[in-house]
């Protein structure tokens, strides 16, 4: 239950309530109201702005309607008590009955706790990753494709249908100079002695698919003409690289429904069909852009070009689509891809990139709104992860093959504190990652932290056990447990934490922000070790309490709902639920 939900429908039904009365206008619209946690936990459990709200469709003093409101809200079982706070706030006390029956509720949904239908199956397009197929993926594209990953498993949770989809940039001058620098790879592998130009990939990477090239064309090719092996190669080289991509992605947890070629944009006619489009739509004129402000570029000539009027739809200028020459621009390509994905029934898409393509989302949001009037697309900008060692930057440079790769920053660490870490901050805020300190077994560290509060609830559980015989600690055992016994004002902080968690859910996906699990687990983990270490000093506050086995039993159901809500929080980041550590 998203107990913020039910709330509003309690506030709605007094409202209607009044209404119904003639104290209130009817027919006044709610949807403005809020329902969200207090400032503090002196302010009560539930804060409402609705006397703010409609104060000026009732044409009323907002503090008039919060006094005729209150007493509604108070005939309520699950509300202790109302206040009103300045000009007409009204925050509700919520009694400990309602928060002491939400653990059998999780007890009984299980990891599943927290599953949302807000989603009404909507169909969503998550692309994230689509590194260029050149090299295997440095930890720079960990972060996307952890952001990424974890946003489709939270849609997922939260009632969307998600598909998740890699493009594959294999059309264009940079797939020319790998299979270049494959070809040079292919001579080696026949014994003879290279050297690679400046602009190539050197990366040791490439060895392997030169002696893979070697096996499958022989030394057909070592003199020839590049005309003659350049196509080839160009697919041959993409297809190992990735598949070396799926590897890396795969040891980082990461699968992806779809790989989709650029490519194929083009073979297939796709870009010029979305140009079709956009001119049929009245988007689409002949003309000559200014050259950009402050310089004019070496070369540069007032040609005519088809440009996409961009501006009509929030961009800073006119974007071109087709060269003088007739050739279409990347951004052709790129907005043909968000087409072809609208066609496939995805109004709703979503962009995982890197930071350097920050210039890239308004055009790309206005070709999508040009395109088709519900399409929407969402840009998630990934800042860049610094990498840290004793203190000291790692430096990583793709194009010297000098950089660290994802590989093998997983091995070294593992893929749940990869996982984690690149949560710790919002996706547009940069985000350091220590090799030292990721692996600490400290609060600092709270990939740690999170999992041993995991681990330390099924250790209590596995000793109360071993003490009380006779007790039944399965899931259905712990839900007849007599939960009124959870009155402590630690019993009741903790019960709060784990109830927040559906709303949590819901607004994570609705805002597209996957850090606020992270975030959230981190803090149930918190409130768990400090009821934790109150009950080393007061031994009313323990989870097993000796000559107390109904009180044992409240606790121990209560503290197995704390980590059936860490492990439901923990698989939306593919990250594991320790049992042991």
């Amino acid at each position: 239950m998203n107990i913020y939900i039910y709330f509003r429908s309690c506030l709605e039904t007094a409202l209607d309530a009044l209404a119904a009365e003639h104290v209130l206008p009817s027919g006044m619209d709610y949807k403005n109201i809020a329902l969200e946690p207090p400032r503090g936990v002196s302010h009560g459990d539930i804060a409402t702005n609705a006397a703010m709200v409609l104060a000026k469709q009732a044409r009323m003093k907002p503090r008039d309607i919060a006094q005729l409101l209150a007493p509604k809200l108070e005939e309520h079982e699950a509300v202790d008590r109302v206040d009103i706070a300045g000009p007409g706030f009204i925050n509700l006390y919520v009694a400990a009955s309602f928060w002491q029956d939400r653990i059998a509720e999780v007890l009984k949904a299980g990891r599943g706790y927290g599953n949302s239908d807000v989603g009404k199956n909507k169909n969503v397009n998550v692309e994230f990753v689509s590194a260029n197929p050149t090299g295997p993926m440095h930890v720079g594209h960990t972060r996307g494709a952890v952001v990424g990953d974890v946003l489709a498993k939270l849609l997922n949770k939260a009632g969307f249908n998600v598909t998740k989809e890699y493009y594959i940039n294999d059309n264009g001058s940079q797939v020319d100079t790998l299979a270049r620098s494959a070809h040079l790879r292919y001579q080696e592998a026949h014994g003879r002695r290279i050297e690679i130009p400046e602009g190539y990939y050197p990366g040791d990477y490439l060895v392997p698919v030169g002696v893979a090239l070697k096996e499958k064309y022989g030394d057909r090719y070592l003199d020839a003409d590049e005309s003659s092996w350049l196509a080839a190669f160009k697919v041959d080289t993409t297809d190992a690289m990735m598949d070396l991509i799926r590897s890396d992605l795969q040891a980082l947890g990461v699968e992806h429904d779809v790989f989709f070629s650029e490519r194929s944009l083009h073979q297939s006619g796709r870009v010029g069909e979305m140009i079709d489009v956009l001119r049929a739509r009245g988007h689409i004129y002949e003309g000559i852009l200014e050259p950009p402000k402050g310089k004019k570029p070496e070369g540069w000539e007032p040609r005519e070009q088809t440009l996409f009027r961009a501006t009509n739809f929030g961009d800073d200028i006119d974007r071109p689509l087709q060269k003088s020459s007739g050739e279409f621009t990347y951004f052709a390509a790129d907005i043909a891809y968000h087409y072809d994905k609208y066609s496939r029934g995805f109004a709703d898409m979503i962009d995982v990139l890197g930071a350097d393509h920050a210039g890239y989302v308004k055009r790309i949001q206005a070709g999508a709104t040009a395109l088709a009037d519900d399409a929407h697309v969402d840009v998630k900008l990934c800042q860049m992860v610094r990498l840290m060692r004793g203190g000291e930057p790692v430096k990583m440079s793709k194009r010297s093959g000098n950089f660290i790769t994802l590989r093998e920053v997983v091995d070294e660490v593992g893929r749940d504190v990869t996982r984690f870490i690149m949560l710790t901050r919002k996706n547009d805020q940069p985000i350091d990652f220590d090799f030292d300190k990721v692996m600490e077994q400290s609060k600092d560290n709270p990939v740690f932290y999170v999992q041993y509060a995991y681990a330390r609830i099924c250790s209590v559980l596995r000793k109360a056990k071993a003490k009380f015989k006779d007790i039944d600690l399965s899931d259905a055992g712990l839900t007849k447990a007599e939960m009124n016994r959870l009155s402590s004002e630690s019993d009741l902080a903790l019960i709060k934490t784990i109830a927040a968690w559906p709303r949590l859910v819901d607004s994570a996906a609705a805002a597209h922000e996957v850090h606020r699990i992270a975030f959230f687990l981190y803090d149930l983990a918190s409130d768990f070790h400090t009821f934790w270490n109150k009950g080393n000093d007061d031994v009313s506050l323990r989870f097993i309490i000796d000559d107390d086995e109904t009180l044992t039993k409240a606790r121990l159901a209560l503290i197995r709902s704390a980590a059936l809500v860490i492990a439901s929080g923990l698989d939306v980041l593919g990250v594991t639920a320790l049992e042991e550590m």
